[in-house]
């Protein structure tokens, strides 16, 4: 088959499934990936043959497709904070959200001590440990998961951005003395907070192939991730060390509440790019 038949299978394939400008965003990121061929190489290689294995593989993406099952897991990779990172169905696929509160840590780094000590709490694909020791290179990052399988896949992230992350299992909500006598300049934290009720506004990729613990809590105490990180970092980090979360975008009065409650202060909530409450921090003063 000639790369320009294959081109037109594909999207008449998926012309009843997704916007034309996003088929073509999902055949040039497979052609790259099974072909080697960037868009500008498609174009100017129409006429060449493809071999029945990479027709099979841009077959099976089709059926997958179809099933609504994200792009970054078809292809095993995605982009983030300007970094490579690999993703399998035990991780969440990194937001761009997620990318400004890497930004925001790094510019609070820059402003920290230059042995500084920084802890990313349930880490998954471990984009933002990663981008935090690459941006950072004279701290100390550690990060920890209760996914075993999501921690293999941050290890596997680790080495191909070339930093040393120390990766941990550890369940937050359990986390008792796991930390004794460590200290961090900045604890960092994604937690699940998408409310059950606020599954209808999820897109269907998300619900069907995402994994539920990095996502979903239950509305009666979306904060109990929260909670437990902020009791965490009470007893772990220094003094006028910083909490930074990322957040449900309706609960930021809720969140600015608990860390007044819980003695933390210069509390800052921030908005994303879209306009929503999605990142708070709090200093703590021992």
């Amino acid at each position: 088959m000639l790369l320009k038949t294959l081109r037109e299978h594909f999207y008449s394939s998926l012309k009843g499934d997704y916007p034309e400008t996003e088929i073509q965003s999902f055949f040039n990121l497979l052609a790259d990936c099974f072909l080697k061929m960037k868009r500008v190489e498609v174009s100017l290689n129409l006429y060449a043959p493809i071999s029945g294995k990479k027709i099979q593989k841009f077959n099976n993406a089709i059926t997958r497709l179809k099933n609504q099952e994200p792009i970054q897991y078809i292809i095993g990779s995605t982009e983030f904070y300007g970094l490579p990172f690999k993703v399998t169905e035990s991780t969440l696929i990194p937001r761009p959200e997620t990318e400004e509160l890497v930004q925001w840590a790094v510019k609070i780094s820059s402003s920290k001590p230059e042995n500084l000590s920084i802890l990313d709490i349930g880490t998954g694909t471990g984009c933002i440990a990663i981008s935090l020791a690459k941006n950072t290179p004279y701290a100390t990052v550690r990060a920890v998961d209760i996914s075993k399988k999501a921690l293999t896949v941050a290890k596997t992230n680790a080495k191909l951005n070339k930093v040393d992350v120390e990766f941990m299992e550890l369940d937050i909500l359990n986390w008792n003395l796991e930390f004794e006598n460590i200290e961090f300049d900045i604890i960092v934290s994604n937690p699940p907070y998408v409310r059950n009720l606020e599954k209808s506004q999820m897109s269907e990729n998300v619900l069907r192939h995402e994994p539920d613990l990095a996502l979903y809590v239950e509305n009666e105490d979306p904060l109990i991730f929260y909670k437990s990180i902020v009791e965490f970092a009470k007893a772990h980090l220094k003094n006028n060390g910083q909490l930074l979360f990322e957040i449900n975008q309706y609960l930021g009065n809720e969140m600015i509440q608990l860390l007044e409650d819980s003695d933390f202060n210069e509390i800052e909530l921030k908005k994303d790019i879209f306009g929503n409450d999605r990142m708070i921090s709090g200093t703590w003063r021992s």
